[in-house]
């Protein structure tokens, strides 16, 4: 790996030279253990911890197939997916590398008794499979986590409706929080050269995901004047669509949990923001039961920053807790786009407000390329900016999931893997000095 490394690090490597290195037979990973699975049975969700789960392997390097990339990851990031991975929920991922691995012969290599997670990446090309032409040994990239075959129909008007659609380091094996990562080619993206390492992998995921769900016509379609509600607005999700919203002309009213929360909010350039836990909002009485009063309190609320107008789009995240409400002050015609369920799954809402007042429930997943390589281009241009908080080692990544499990982050956190520093990889430095402080923001709170 040394190598490798100092490949990346020197000015003068040219692809040949990268083309030329001689891969490893192993190399460091985070993993979780098929026969780990069900160490937390019985637990709640809260009491499981992935720092008991999450482990830093030696493990082969993957074979490399057609239309496939091997990746020299100098840094990944932790989204909530790698939290649910470590504590096996909704279900155990070795669920979906059995199924993936029944597809074809090459795609047995993903069904293993560990799973190398993370849906995130930056880093530089090493090796390219069978069919590659846009892509070079030496590129500098970034990854979004769309994995698909496109071997149906039904994939090739929005590759997200894929049947055999999965997200990567998640549904599949060999993800980026390791120092190399297997990807299709037609995942990669030119790292944006005003950003470090770590600074470029920390959006791929919840950007793409932000943009498809806000922006693009397969979501919301956002438009200029739109009163946006945003649930979690300083969080790895809503930062980047409190970002959209102002970039987009919008209006964002941004719900957070915490005074510190709040200023980020307003750092961003939100006039509207609501602290939820200050302002006391308790929308369900008990586990079965909500509180249309609580509904009734948030919506004046909502209109006191909006001039008496109601929500035209709710961005949506936390699931059951928030749900009624979301339905509840959305305008009439309005939408609701959800993309998550972090706070539970099964969400209950008075249909009579939906039904009766036209309004629309979209369901939003990732993105397919055109959005991720879009979301990926308005960062490049520095108009929407990472959110990352905090960097830790490859080692500390069972930490890392702990905090973002436990809500004790703000927006992303990150994870050096090959970079021995934060601050490399750094390409346009007067770039840089034009946006730095968007980019240091929440490093900053």
């Amino acid at each position: 790996m040394k190598e490798i490394l100092d490949a990346i690090q020197s000015q003068d490597s040219t692809a040949a030279d990268f083309a030329a290195l001689s891969l490893p037979e192993s190399y460091r990973a985070i993993t979780v253990h098929k026969d780990e699975a069900e160490m937390f049975a019985g637990l709640e969700s809260r009491d499981k911890d992935p720092r008991k789960s999450i482990h830093l392997d030696d493990v082969p390097v993957p074979e490399l197939g057609p239309g496939e990339a091997l990746v020299a990851v100098m840094a990944s990031s932790v989204n909530y997916n790698s939290v649910w991975t470590s504590i096996f929920e909704p279900v155990s991922t070795f669920n979906f590398l059995e199924r993936y691995g029944k597809l074809s012969e090459l795609t047995k290599r993903h069904d293993l008794p560990y799973h190398v997670i993370g849906s995130d990446l930056a880093g530089v090309v090493l090796r390219t499979g069978p069919g590659v032409n846009a892509w070079n040994p030496g590129d500098e990239v970034v990854a979004h986590c769309l994995s698909v075959e496109l071997e149906s129909s039904d994939g090739h008007n929005d590759t997200m409706l894929d049947p055999e659609q999965r997200i990567w380091g998640f549904e599949t094996n060999f993800g980026g929080l390791a120092e190399i990562a297997l990807v299709k080619s037609n995942q990669l993206m030119p790292k944006p050269q005003h950003l470090s390492w770590e600074e470029a992998a920390a959006p791929g995921l919840v950007n793409s995901t932000a943009y498809r769900q806000l922006v693009s016509r397969n979501g919301a379609g956002m438009k200029q004047g739109d009163n946006v509600l945003i649930w979690g607005a300083s969080g790895g999700l809503g930062s980047y669509a409190t970002q959209f919203a102002l970039a987009g002309g919008a209006n964002p009213i941004c719900v957070v949990s915490s005074p510190e929360k709040a200023e980020i909010c307003r750092s961003m350039g939100a006039e509207a923001v609501i602290d939820r836990n200050a302002e006391g909002y308790k929308f369900w009485k008990d586990e079965r039961t909500q509180d249309p009063k609580e509904w009734k309190r948030f919506g004046k609320r909502i209109r006191e920053f909006t001039g008496g107008e109601d929500i035209d789009i709710v961005f949506e995240h936390p699931g059951r807790e928030t749900f009624g409400a979301s339905v509840y002050v959305t305008r009439k015609g309005g939408t609701i786009t959800t993309c998550a369920s972090t706070s539970g799954y099964m969400h209950e809402y008075d249909n009579r407000y939906l039904w009766m007042s036209l309004k629309r429930i979209i369901g939003s997943h990732f993105a397919n390329y055109r959005e991720a390589w879009e979301a990926n281009r308005l960062i490049a241009k520095g108009k929407i900016h990472p959110t990352l908080s905090k960097t830790y080692s490859l080692e500390d990544t069972g930490q890392a999931a702990y905090d973002v499990h436990r809500n004790l982050h703000q927006g992303k956190v990150g994870v050096l893997a090959l970079a021995p520093r934060e601050g490399l990889g750094v390409r346009d430095q007067e770039m840089r000095e034009q946006h730095i402080d968007a980019i240091n923001r929440f490093r900053n709170v």
